[in-house]
């Protein structure tokens, strides 16, 4: 392919090279050299922040993992401490510190790593201060809150020099590796549109009310960098996903992999135009975000990359609850954390590879080998400088498609955006909704 963009060589080129054991993408391969000084040769030492579900299967990781060590274990409910420290104690020698506070962990020097699985809100601020602190970063996706945020995280990380990884974990899958390469050499054609679904049976949150915040969580520390709001009982420690204040919906909380696997195999960064339809049809109650959304990106050249969310209904498509399809000239994929089958036009099965165990899509902890390989892919990079396979300077392109699709849904209208940086052009009233309001004693900066 003589007009194919040196990202895809270099990462088939690289891939190739290491058997597809290790992944990394061009924009890994071509960012400046890391500044490693201060980080282990040999034995990490890392804090996770947010410890419900998703920080704990982090922390469990790291514990197993050769000369690596969890030092501090870090959530504002000291039930939710409690039985991590227990968790972690299990599985490594010796315990970890416990604290409500990250800054009291980002204090100390031992310190390499922070891993952050708090909710939304705290996932930029958070970032950020770890980076001024000196600690590499493993983020959880989205990598921000809104655009402003994916765009300053990344301005941050190329300030201090740090390592930043984010949870997108099929960019370590070999599967998609394979898939990767087998589409740059033509498998299917000239691929040009990419379609990513999730499909779950939600029920409703129901209309939450006041009520005293629940002994041993630290609500302020919770709410943090979000303006500040009266406890309900209808948000914490899950359904914060579907408030506006604290969380970003489903295009973010699960579109950002299947989106992220879409943008990845068409080889497209920024669009130029997005639109949405969809809305809360299951149920009246406080979500704040569509439960059913289709969104569209188009981009330069005829690419487009199509999102289809269905939170509260499970109807499968191509037999998968979540999954990226790719259509190409001469054929198709379709492709999930499971495998992938290629298809010729007439619909036959040309290739059909699987990757073992079937894993359940709407688990909500992923406790998987895809997140063992990304953290371990982390782990490397830190230890020996090797890429990252998903830096954030190109997983906040992601987060910026999702949430371009957030403001298009909010404002009904289509967005036309600028493709060298995703900024909304001729919008004033769609460009406001850019940036939220912090509250200001944890305003990021850079």
């Amino acid at each position: 392919m003589p007009n194919e963009p040196v990202d895809r060589r270099d990462f088939i080129k690289t891939a190739g090279a290491a058997g597809l054991g290790v992944l990394v993408t061009s924009r890994a391969a071509a960012s400046p050299m890391i500044n490693l000084k201060g980080s282990p040769g040999e034995r990490m030492r890392v804090a996770v922040m947010g410890l419900n579900s998703r920080g704990l299967v982090h922390a469990r990781s790291f514990a197993k993992m050769p000369n690596c060590e969890v030092a501090y274990l870090i959530d504002v409910d000291a039930d939710v401490l409690a039985k991590a420290r227990m968790a972690v104690t299990a599985v490594q020698p010796g315990a970890p510190k416990t604290t409500n506070d990250l800054r009291h962990a980002l204090d100390d020097k031992g310190v390499d790593a922070l891993v952050i699985a708090a909710p939304d809100h705290w996932h930029t601020p958070a970032t950020i201060l770890a980076l001024k602190a000196g600690k590499h970063v493993y983020l959880e996706k989205p990598v921000g809150h809104d655009p402003h945020e994916d765009e300053i995280v990344v301005a941050a990380q190329r300030k201090y020099r740090r390592l930043v990884q984010v949870g997108t974990q099929r960019r370590s899958g070999p599967r998609f590796a394979e898939l990767y390469q087998a589409l740059g050499e033509g498998v299917i054609g000239t691929p040009y549109l990419a379609r990513a679904w999730y499909a779950n049976t939600r029920t409703t949150i129901g209309k939450g009310k006041s009520a005293p915040v629940p002994t041993g969580l630290d609500y302020e520390l919770w709410q943090g960098p979000a303006p500040r709001t009266p406890y309900r009982d209808n948000v914490v420690h899950y359904n914060w996903h579907w408030f506006t204040r604290w969380g970003t919906g489903e295009i973010c909380n699960n579109g950002t992999h299947e989106i992220d696997v879409a943008r990845w195999m068409l080889g497209v960064d920024y669009p130029t135009r997005v639109y949405s339809s969809g809305g809360r049809y299951h149920y009246q109650d406080d979500w704040q975000f569509p439960d059913t959304q289709e969104a569209t990106f188009e981009f330069e050249g005829g690419k487009r990359i199509v999102w289809h969310s269905q939170s509260c209904n499970g109807l499968q498509t191509h037999g998968r609850g979540r999954g990226t399809s790719i259509l190409g000239t001469n054929g198709s994929v379709v492709v999930d954390q499971d495998g992938y089958t290629i298809y010729d036009l007439k619909n036959k099965i040309v290739k059909e590879v699987g990757a073992g165990t079937k894993t359940d899509g709407t688990n909500v902890v992923g406790d998987d080998a895809l997140t063992q390989l990304h953290l371990e892919d982390f782990a490397r990079a830190v230890r020996t400088g090797s890429p990252l396979s998903a830096p954030v300077d190109d997983g906040a392109k992601t987060a910026m498609l999702c949430h371009l699709g957030t403001i298009a849904h909010q404002t009904g209208r289509i967005l036309h955006t600028d493709p060298k940086n995703g900024h909304i052009i001729g919008d004033v009233a769609a460009a406001k909704l850019w940036k939220r309001q912090y509250h200001p004693s944890w305003t990021p900066t850079v």
